[in-house]
Formats: structure tokens, sequence, C-alpha cells
């Protein structure tokens, strides 16, 4: 694996090993403390971020490498300086870089003059990182990745669905969403085509589900002047104790931040199903795995 900028860059294989590598570290920490040793890893962050920038960070302290945090807002990357030549410097300084942007274009700049591994971090398209530890999260408490069925509910046109629809394309599993129809809320065609993922009604996306996933009404890119409009039109797909009946086996997922009262109340979240926070730190045992695969 040399970059990681989408789910699509992996192989069904690839994708199993990364998630059985993550969870024999997370059982045996120690076996990998000096992995990277003397390894650095450039951390570019435009958006905001709680478990990224700690999962990555602590990722690299943990195997024995060193992590460096670099804030966009004040850095003449992407304005004064070109990403190609930015990529280029940064490529004789570090051995691999994790990237948190806002366009997907500018990650593929960055790893087409990058001569060290970039990681996707996140940004609008995607965020293969998130579904990575995500599926590790799955295949410990279902004990697969490929035979079970997920409900994603809620704002679609964002980069957990785009990553998860092309993870379930990638490795089999049944992945069925229930959105609203308006084009703002929909899953990007270009994904949809090449995925032939179900748009559904929420009763046939839940029935018979082992997850119930659902992601923030409101992404870093949008404008809070549209939060009242969005929520009015997203809060009849809100998961809570209802949506939760129609599949009484169903674990609830959500990769946080959330918005507790608009895409998930308190009930769910709180709940025994709710494995919010097994996938929250599962985040540090996976970004593991991908840098020992990277730099490799």
């Amino acid at each position: 694996m040399k970059h990681l900028l989408s789910i699509a860059d992996l192989t069904e294989k690839e994708i199993h090993d990364l998630i059985n590598l993550g969870i024999k570290i997370k059982k045996s920490p120690n076996k990998y403390r000096k992995k990277l040793k003397n390894k650095s890893l450039l951390m570019l962050f435009a958006k905001p971020s709680l478990r990224t920038h700690l999962s990555f960070d602590l990722a690299m302290t943990q195997l024995g490498g060193h992590p460096i945090f670099y804030n966009l807002e004040n850095s003449p990357l992407g304005k004064k300086e070109s990403i190609k030549d930015g990529a280029r410097v940064i490529s004789r300084y570090v051995d691999i870089i994790m990237a948190r942007l806002y366009e997907h274009s500018e990650m593929q700049e960055l790893a087409q003059f990058s001569s060290v591994p970039v990681i996707n971090g996140l940004d609008n398209l995607e965020h293969p990182a998130q579904i990575l530890g995500d599926l590790m999260t799955i295949k410990e408490k279902l004990g697969t990745i490929e035979n079970f069925k997920m409900a994603y509910l809620g704002d679609a046109n964002n980069n957990i669905t785009h990553s998860l629809m092309l993870a379930a394309w990638k490795l089999g599993f049944e992945l069925n969403i229930a959105c609203p129809k308006e084009k703002e809320f929909m899953p990007l065609k270009e994904i949809l085509d090449k995925t032939k993922t179900k748009i559904t009604t929420i009763n046939d996306a839940v029935k018979n589900s082992g997850i119930i996933y659902t992601d923030t009404y409101m992404s870093y890119h949008i404008p809070a002047s549209q939060e009242k409009r969005r929520l009015k039109i997203l809060k009849p797909f809100q998961v809570n104790s209802k949506i939760m009946s129609l599949s009484k086996k169903a674990l609830f997922m959500h990769c946080l931040p959330a918005k507790r009262g608009d895409e998930v109340t308190d009930e769910v979240m709180d709940s025994k199903r709710s494995i919010i926070y097994d996938q929250a730190e599962n985040r540090l045992h996976i970004q593991k795995a991908i840098l020992l695969r990277a730099l490799k």
C-alpha cells in the first residue's frame, strides 16, 4: 500500500489484512512499540478534529515514531505555495503524511506529487481511515465484515456514506440507505452507479439489520445558516428507540461527533446497543495498522 485516499484503493484482501492486523495490535500493543522507530508522520489539518488527530498522533507515538501536527489555517500551503511544491518539499522531510482536507482533488494532488505515502484523514468525498476502524469494530462485534446487513439513515451525501458504500461493494455486505430524495442528501451518482447501493425506506433499510449507522446533519463544509432547514428535512430519519425497535438485534454506530437530539437521541447513544465508544477507540488501533502497512 502506498497512498490510502479511498476505500476503493484497497483490495478485499488488503481490507481483511488491515482489520486483522488492527485486532492483533489491540491485543498485543507492546509487540509493536518500536516498529516505526525514527520514522516521522506529518499531520496536515484544514478541518477540526478530535479522534483523527488524537488517534494518529498516539498511534505514531506508540509505534515509536514521531508525529508532527501542522495547522493549515495559517499555512501558505495551497495559498501562497502550491500543493505540488509543498508535497515535494514535505516528502524530503518526513516518512509519511496524513491529511485532513476539504477537497478530494487537493488530496489527490498532494498524493500525486508526494514521494512518501499519503493517508486520507478525511475530505469532503471520503473518510477511509474511519471506515476501516468501523469495520474492525464490526468484526469484533459480529464476527464478520462480509455477511451482515447495515442500514444507514440520514444525510447520505457525505464522506462516511461514500466510504461505507465502497466498503460494501468491496466486501459484499448488504448496505441499505434511507435518506431524503432531494439531490443534496443523496449519495453522489458516480458512487451509487459504481456500487449499486440500494436507496430505500427506513423500514426496509432497518429490518433485520445488524448495524444501524448515522452521521451528523451538519458536516464541516455546510454553512451554519442551513442548520434549521436541514434539521426539518432530516428529522424523520433520526435514530431513536422506535427505529431501533425495528431490528431487535441491531447495534448502533456513529462516527462522532454527534449532535444529540438531532440525528440520534440520548436514549440510543447511551444504550447497551450503542458501540460508539468501542468504534472511537478502534480508530487508534486501525491507524497503527494503516501506518505499519504504508511504511512496510
